[in-house]
């Protein structure tokens, strides 16, 4: 069974993502840069406990180098640095007050340079099991040599990281809070005119397609989507308009034909006394005849419209003209001259290209008083094929009307000759279809159809 979700409840779950989203990247951020400000502070304040030992070491290795050391060093800053001035047989000889009697507790070298390389120490025998940041530095000379190891306590560095810690932790939270506050309204803001886009799309049906959406004054992604939606809707609106009418246009003319089978069988059937199936005979054939061709051209357009694939490899063109020529001669006393046509090779389908040929000579048939030219030559990678009669020509006004469906110029004429308005727009379509061009001439009489349609490398 299929749930269908209310559309109110889906807008709120896309508005539940990307708040969550958001609450999460936010989250993230802030997380990170907690972090990172925790680990910048702890640098920044052991760097600072380390420059302070090296000064105080550096003052207790003059007073050694001077020989004004004494045994017990005083205390300075809250009496808690740790200190002791190393021999170099490895005894004390002097320390502060919190090392007085303790053997050498420190064993690593000391430091050659102003930047001090601090170590840090752990289990000195002192009040606090907390650790230490030490710092050694070479005093004295030749046998006086010795060095003084200044340690300094880092309780005081943990302590005010602990307190950044909890004061981070206490408020970043509702900082998140705030801000997924701030994304929720946002969001519901943004995606108001989307809701109220949709609710107009869902407004307008299959029968109103003439209806459009309202643009947001905007210039924004939203107010592109409003317009590309509004230009579909009148591309499709263009499209049922142009089907409505096809469909028109195709049940009249299929109603002719039809009425007439209907009533010549209607009358032979209720006469059949009377009923000469000798004389009928040529008539109804012609008729059943121009309904297939009918239906034939209309399967043909409904084809083109669905837009398949044509079948595309090379086809020799002037072999098409010339098979399509013999076929249009058994049909016609009027002359059909193909001397003109060249050698033109092209990409394409070959049973498109012969209905292309085809339809231009059937064209031809209808509107020619005595002779019908067919030329074809290769110009500029073109492979250019001209279809000309000596009838009574297409005005200038018309030539780009009779691509149309269903156009004819002289209606009662074109039925009577079996015409239906399709076979020009038929190959409109094809030509089209390969990438061609098609345009109509005068002749000086009559009127020449050209299409050119580009060539195949040799």
């Amino acid at each position: 069974m299929r749930v269908r979700v209310p559309v109110c409840w889906a807008r709120r779950s896309l508005r539940l993502r990307l708040t969550a989203a958001a609450a999460l990247m936010i989250a993230a951020a802030l997380v990170g840069a907690a972090c990172l400000l925790a680990v910048w502070l702890r640098m920044s304040l052991l760097s600072g406990l380390d420059q302070a030992a090296l000064q105080q070491a550096q003052v207790i290795a003059a007073n050694a180098d001077s020989g004004s050391l004494p045994h017990i060093v005083p205390a300075t800053g809250n009496g808690d640095t740790a200190v002791q001035v190393v021999g170099c047989g490895g005894g004390v000889r002097a320390s502060s007050a919190n090392l007085a009697g303790q053997p050498a507790l420190f064993s690593f070298a000391p430091t050659t340079s102003g930047t001090p390389v601090a170590h840090s120490v752990r289990d000195l025998p002192l009040k606090g099991d907390g650790s230490w940041r030490a710092v050694g530095l070479a005093a004295g000379g030749g046998s006086d040599r010795a060095t003084v190891y200044v340690a300094v306590p880092t309780a005081a560095v943990h302590h005010n990281l602990a307190l950044l810690t909890v004061g981070l932790a206490i408020s970043v939270p509702p900082a998140v809070a705030l801000l997924t506050g701030v994304v929720w309204m946002l969001t519901g803001r943004a995606l108001r005119p989307v809701e109220d886009l949709r609710a107009q799309t869902a407004e307008i049906t299959a029968g109103d397609l003439g209806r459009r959406l309202d643009v947001p004054p905007a210039d924004d992604a939203l107010g592109r989507l409003a317009r590309t939606l509004n230009d579909l809707l009148a591309r499709l609106d263009d499209s049922a308009r142009q089907q409505r009418g096809f469909v028109a246009d195709a049940a009249h003319e299929l109603r002719s034909p039809l009425s007439s089978l209907h009533t010549q069988l209607e009358v032979a059937v209720r006469h059949p006394a009377s009923a000469d199936w000798n004389a009928r005979g040529p008539a109804l054939v012609e008729e059943s005849e121009r309904l297939s061709r009918l239906v034939d051209n209309l399967l043909r357009l409904a084809r083109l419209d669905a837009r398949p694939r044509l079948r595309r490899h090379p086809v020799d063109l002037d072999e098409v003209v010339f098979r399509e020529v013999r076929h249009a001669r058994l049909r016609t006393p009027l002359v059909v001259d193909q001397r003109a046509v060249g050698a033109a090779r092209v990409c394409g389908d070959g049973d498109a290209l012969a209905r292309v040929v085809r339809n231009l000579l059937d064209n031809a048939l209808r509107h020619a008083a005595a002779r019908i030219d067919v030329s074809l030559r290769v110009r500029d990678g073109q492979a250019c094929l001209s279809v000309a009669d000596d009838g009574p020509g297409i005005p200038v006004a018309d030539r780009c009307r009779v691509f149309d469906r269903f156009t004819r110029l002289d209606s009662a004429r074109a039925r009577d000759t079996g015409g239906s308005g399709l076979g020009l727009a038929i190959v409109h379509d094809l030509v089209a279809a390969h990438h061609g061009r098609i345009r109509i001439e005068d002749n000086d009489p009559g009127a020449r159809i050209v299409v050119c349609i580009p060539v195949t490398d040799p």
